[in-house]
């Protein structure tokens, strides 16, 4: 891992232990980007460094590979920076003023306009154990007046030199996130955005690109994530002249905003990185830097029961008492009282914003049911939607100004609430007041923090705060709330929610252990759910739950050993009424979580491998291996059984190919002995037979050398 700069050539070189970024100074003073790919030798990339112009239709060419710049000029790509001065000028004449580096990891691009004093910072930070660049930019107004900002990216990438450019990400909506896509680029652009308030649900900040032939075990790709929740936007621009540039940021779209005098504005981390290893390698490395660098959490995920589905708004101190007897008895590690709990919360239509216990609910307050579910040796957790309030509710009666909202425009109920203006700061302090007093009352070691409903009408008259947009405030100050209450309550886990899996993305993960992922709990339509998800993030942090058969979503019903072999592949959660459960459920249930229990260290700290997907057949399979190599646990289903079929078999992969493994699934079958070269190269015979079959098979090394059985 290496910053280095050839000052005689004008050429920056990153290196990572896999790969080399090149970019350098041209002679017209363009900061061009040369290379991004294997490692090569740096130097002999220089003859890559020159100005280029095709016709006085495209007279800066090389512009279009430019790696950091503004609008102006003869320049029409894809901009970092657009900005407009006090004077009427909206020209940026971006030039190089020096550079500042760091050790091996960080390095800075001074930048500054021709003629104002405005500056930018162009920041790198090497993450070489991960193989990935984080890139933002710190923009100063060194001018008398204000400087207003029209689009301000993260970072700009650029790739090249590819006969095809196949896009891949993930789109969906509420219920049915996560869906992966792959497109092939042609000329013009793409462009992945949210301007709902936040990352959301048909789209997010994650992309990959490749040549059209990588697969999962191999082919070059290329990918990045941005770490922003609110409006977002990724532009994949290709030129008419073979290259591909992805520029990414905080929304353009209704996001412009004043820089005052002396005022610094700084982005978000764009996260790039590239892989020979296909989508696989790939999302490993997104994997272990989320685990190592961004999620809070460390260690297994404790398993779960929410009492969502049991009881709805329905919610007593009897019944809840009765749930968590039964969760206790199945092995569940934390107890969540979901909607309900507070106010005069009997529906969606009222209550929401009124933070206080409801008595007649709990007459002895949550004491009585915090102190039960810790005497059955369960923590205790609340679910809570702090951003959102309904008109029916005491908190709106009192500031019907708290919300966003256009003086002469009436406000769109959605779900029968309203959006707070987190931005203004009286909101963000009631907000952080009240979750601290519920905190240091009542002893609650997990928050499920939910949003239901996206920003409209986002006026935001009275607030003195210029140098972010409506939407960019919101977002600054749930990260200041969400840090501050892990600052003084470090013992309680939080998991984001948004009715579903609408605020997942790197942003968030700073602040959030866990993140549920879709309100669909199908264990079937999971399995895509889940699948698209652990392109971009690691399964630590991903919230699965087994629920009703027939499924409330779709009404399929699934056994429960497919149901707790989909929700075993994150973080175990159970949200079915398991006080209708009968004792052989139970017992089933029970003999499932302890085993999670043993194998969910391979599961949220191991690397995860995607042996099969329904996308391709009937057949959908995942691995994943223990850090040290000595396990490995595998789960496997079969869609549907086709009569006449050729027997499928499954090879693994991530193992030793010289050890020898004991393989045993969790049917109580003999276990077999097999050498790690069989398992990955012959595989293993899938015996999966009916419709909607599902397997688990654990691995243990148990040797070095010895005869096949």
């Amino acid at each position: 891992m290496a910053i280095i700069y050839h000052e005689e050539k004008k050429l920056f070189e990153i290196r990572t232990e896999r790969s080399s970024y090149l970019f350098g100074i041209n002679g017209n003073g363009t900061i061009q980007h040369l290379y991004w790919g294997e490692p090569i030798a740096a130097a002999e990339s220089v003859d890559l460094l020159k100005s280029r112009s095709h016709s006085s239709f495209d007279a800066a060419v090389d512009r279009e590979a430019e790696e950091y710049g503004g609008w102006g000029g003869a320049n029409y790509a894809e901009p970092g920076l657009k900005a407009s001065f006090a004077d009427g000028v909206r020209d940026l004449q971006l030039q190089a003023i020096g550079h500042t580096i760091e050790g091996e990891e960080a390095l800075a691009l001074h930048l500054k306009d021709a003629h104002y004093d405005l500056r930018v910072d162009v920041r790198y930070k090497v993450v070489g154990r991960h193989d990935l660049i984080e890139r933002r930019v710190a923009i100063r107004n060194g001018e008398a007046e204000p400087v207003r900002i029209e689009q301000a990216m993260a970072a700009l990438w650029s790739i090249g030199g590819l006969p095809d450019y196949r896009l891949t990400h993930v789109t969906g909506r509420w219920a049915g996130e996560h869906q992966l896509r792959s497109n092939l680029l042609s000329e013009g652009k793409k462009v992945l955005e949210s301007r709902r308030g936040f990352t959301g649900p048909h789209a997010n900040p994650w992309f990959a690109i490749d040549d059209g032939g990588a697969s999962e075990t191999a082919g070059r790709v290329w990918f990045g994530a941005l770490a922003w929740s609110g409006n977002w936007k990724l532009v994949f621009e290709r030129t008419t002249f073979g290259g591909v540039r992805v520029a990414g940021g905080v929304n353009d779209f209704d996001g412009a905003f004043s820089l005052a005098p002396g005022e610094t504005y700084e982005s978000p981390v764009f996260v790039g990185g590239f892989a020979t290893g296909g989508f696989g390698q790939m999302s490993r490395a997104l994997h272990q830097y989320e685990r190592e660098e961004i999620l809070p959490a460390r260690g297994p995920r404790k398993v779960l029961y929410n009492s969502w589905e049991a009881t709805e708004f329905a919610v007593n101190v009897r019944d809840q008492l009765a749930l968590a007897e039964k969760a206790a008895q199945i092995g569940v590690e934390r107890f969540v009282v979901d909607d309900g709990w507070f106010g005069e919360r009997h529906s969606d239509r009222a209550g929401l914003g009124d933070w206080r216990v409801n008595a007649e609910k709990f007459p002895n307050g949550l004491e009585e049911l915090i102190a039960a579910v810790k005497g059955l040796g369960m923590e205790f957790g609340l679910w809570v939607e702090p951003e959102s309030v309904n008109p029916d509710s005491d908190l709106f009666r009192a500031h019907p100004d708290w919300i966003y909202r256009f003086p002469t425009r009436r406000s769109t109920p959605l779900r029968n609430q309203y959006l707070l203006n987190l931005g203004k700061p009286e909101v963000k302090h009631f907000v952080l007041d009240f979750m601290t007093e519920l905190l240091s009352k009542h002893e609650i070691s997990f928050i499920k923090w939910d949003l239901n409903r996206t920003v409209t009408e986002p006026g935001d008259s009275g607030n003195a705060d210029t140098t972010h947009s409506v939407w960019n405030r919101h977002v600054a100050n749930l990260y200041e709330i969400w840090a501050e209450l892990r600052r003084r309550f470090p013992h309680v886990a939080f998991e984001t929610c948004a009715g579903g899996g609408a605020r997942i993305d790197l942003g968030i993960l700073r602040y959030a252990d866990q993140a549920w992922i879709s309100d669909n709990t199908d264990a079937r339509d999971r399995l895509t759910i889940q699948e698209g998800f652990t392109y971009a993030y690691s399964p630590s942090a991903m919230m699965c739950w087994v629920t009703e058969a027939p499924n409330g979503f779709n009404g399929r019903s699934l056994p429960l050993s497919y149901r707790f072999h989909s929700a075993m592949m994150g973080g175990l959660g159970i949200g079915a009424n398991i006080g209708k459960w009968s004792e052989k459920e139970m017992a089933e249930a029970a003999r499932y979580v302890s085993l999670y229990k043993e194998i969910r260290h391979l599961v949220t700290d191991g690397d995860q491998y995607r042996l099969a997907s329904l996308r391709d057949s009937n057949i959908a399979a995942y691995q994943y291996v223990g850090r040290d190599g000595d396990e490995a646990v595998v789960f496997a289903f079969l869609q549907s059984e086709h009569f006449g079929g050729s027997e499928r078999r499954l090879r693994l992969r991530g193992l030793d190919p010289e050890a020898v493994y004991e393989v045993r699934g969790d049917d109580g079958s003999e276990a077999w002995v097999r050498h790690g070269s069989t398992l990955m190269h012959l595989g293993l015979p899938l015996a999966l037979r009916g419709d909607y079959a599902s397997w688990l098979l654990r691995l243990r090394r148990i040797g070095e050398s010895a005869k096949e059985a």
